[in-house]
């Protein structure tokens, strides 16, 4: 059955992958600020700033199979460098943006229906120089089981939770070669993780093939959270 998929922040990275791929099948709405590369791929787009503006749900189907929020931020500092401006602002992209629009779909999510979001394997693992962006996640993570716990049986809601992926909000970690083989060698399965990696976990999700799964983190991240093989 073809499903009506609404993707924030799909016109780059994972949102992306996801966006191409779901677009085979479905009906597929991206709203981001730029179109990216979804030009003459057959995606609906709606312009739009998650952090500014309001989203026209006019614009959206009356019913809604499959939602996923992409957008997020990576500001990787010491505790001491980081202001309280820098937390509201990582609070605002990665939580309050999607508690906005969340809000503004819900009565437009149709039996069934599954939400994805995104956190971070940091949560999980406490990492340096993560303090901001694992509080933005952490809330998210949070919201995704109460909100998962609140909704079923008839909207499921769940995160998955990378760790470094090669995307254009990556590049300055991912800079150089000798960059991109020191954070390879972190990972027990020695790479990087590829946008087409976090969006098949989240197309399972949104599938009819994911229809008994709820209110979970799911850790797609090299192995780096749980295994030890130095």
């Amino acid at each position: 059955m073809s499903k009506n998929i609404l993707l924030i922040g799909g016109s780059h990275g994972i949102g992306l992958a996801m966006a191409k791929e779901l677009a085979k099948d479905h009906s597929v709405f991206v709203a981001s600020r730029t179109h990216g590369e979804l030009n003459g791929s057959g995606i609906t787009h709606i312009t739009f700033d998650a952090t500014n503006d309001e989203l026209d749900v006019s614009r959206l189907p009356d019913e809604i199979h499959g939602f996923a929020y992409c957008p997020g931020t990576i500001n990787l500092k010491p505790f001491k460098m980081l202001s309280l401006d820098t937390f509201k602002e990582d609070m605002e992209v990665n939580f309050f943006s999607l508690v906005k629009i969340v809000s503004a779909i819900m009565s437009k999510m149709a039996e069934k229906s599954s939400m994805v979001f995104f956190s971070t394997v940091a949560v999980e693992t406490g990492m340096p120089f993560h303090t901001s962006v694992s509080a933005a996640k952490g809330a998210i993570e949070g919201f995704a089981r109460s909100l998962a716990a609140e909704y079923a049986p008839k909207v499921r809601v769940n995160c998955i939770a990378p760790s470094l992926v090669d995307t254009p909000l990556a590049k300055r970690l991912l800079s150089n070669e000798k960059k991109q083989g020191l954070m390879a060698q972190r990972h027990p399965l020695k790479r990087v993780g590829r946008p087409e990696d976090i969006a098949q976990m989240a197309l399972f999700l949104l599938s009819d093939k994911g229809t008994w799964i709820t209110g979970q983190v799911l850790g797609v991240d090299g192995g780096i959270s749980t295994l030890n093989v130095d």
